[in-house]
């Protein structure tokens, strides 16, 4: 930061350049784009389900679910988050936050794939149903794939040089903000999502995997403010106040998520939980 705090090595901090001109316009511009698109693609699809099903419709409540992930994703990638995300590392955690838990959760109860099926023409809807029972989906739609590449892949970024490596480039840090989406949605996906996932186990399951990722969270955080093993080039109370908004943000977003997996839970024959969306429109 150049603000003369020493990093957590004891090291003075460098002064930081900012870059500006057709870069930072293009850093606004794609994020705007990217998030109309889907919102358009979206809302296009609940109004073909609509024509196709009047009586059914769509659940609006699903279309605010997905219209707020996108804004919380807009807010994550344009000013002031990510500005200062770029020079702080407690910006980098909030935007991390928004990103990876908070807008997945929001994109996921939007249920896009049961939108889908609903609106494709049949052909397409039965290839795109298909595809969800596929051998290679299935390992996608269980909580451990998103435990490991959520909440796992923390102790390899922070604990590494790997946070550093990456995000010394512009490319780096899209390709850290794919990572962190995508698997977000997974996990939300597998723990609460209303979407068709043949592969999902029960819900008791799918709470001890909620409470792996609670668990895991909190320690990694713990570990980043007591400085412990931290391999990021950030002044000490930088890193302490990230490790802050990963222990609180990190709690807050977990109980909303088991709050989704309640809200979604239907008791199925002989107490067993059942989350099954049909896969035919």
């Amino acid at each position: 930061m150049g603000d003369g705090t020493p990093y957590m090595d004891g090291h003075m901090p460098p002064m930081h350049t900012h870059h500006g001109g057709s870069g930072g316009v293009l850093e606004i511009l794609l994020p705007v784009l990217a998030m109309s698109a889907c919102a358009g693609g979206y809302l296009l699809l609940v109004r073909r389900a609509r024509r196709r099903n009047p009586v059914r419709g769509w659940n609006p409540w699903r279309t605010a679910g997905f219209c707020a992930g996108l804004l919380l994703l807009a807010a994550a990638l344009l000013p002031p988050v990510a500005t200062f995300a770029h020079r702080d590392f407690r910006g980098h955690m909030a935007q991390h936050m928004l990103i990876g838990m908070y807008a997945p959760l929001a994109l996921v109860l939007g249920a896009p794939m049961t939108l889908a099926l609903r609106a494709l023409p049949a052909p397409r809807a039965r290839r795109l149903s298909a595809f969800l029972h596929s051998g290679p989906a299935r390992p996608l739609a269980h909580p451990v794939t998103g435990l490991l590449l959520s909440t796992g892949s923390l102790a390899l970024l922070y604990f590494t040089p790997l946070y550093d490596a990456v995000t010394a480039r512009p490319a780096g840090h899209w390709l850290l903000h794919a990572h962190f989406l995508l698997a977000g949605c997974l996990f939300a996906h597998a723990v609460a999502g209303p979407d068709p996932a043949p592969a999902r186990p029960g819900v008791p399951a799918r709470l001890v995997f909620l409470g792996c990722a609670i668990a895991v969270h909190a320690s990694l955080a713990q570990l980043m403010y007591g400085g412990f093993l931290v391999a990021v080039d950030a002044p000490v109370p930088q890193v302490q106040g990230a490790a802050e908004i990963m222990y609180y943000g990190g709690d807050i977003a977990e109980l909303l998520l088991a709050a989704a997996l309640v809200a979604t839970w239907r008791p199925g024959r002989g107490g067993v939980a059942s989350n099954v969306v049909r896969l035919t429109p």
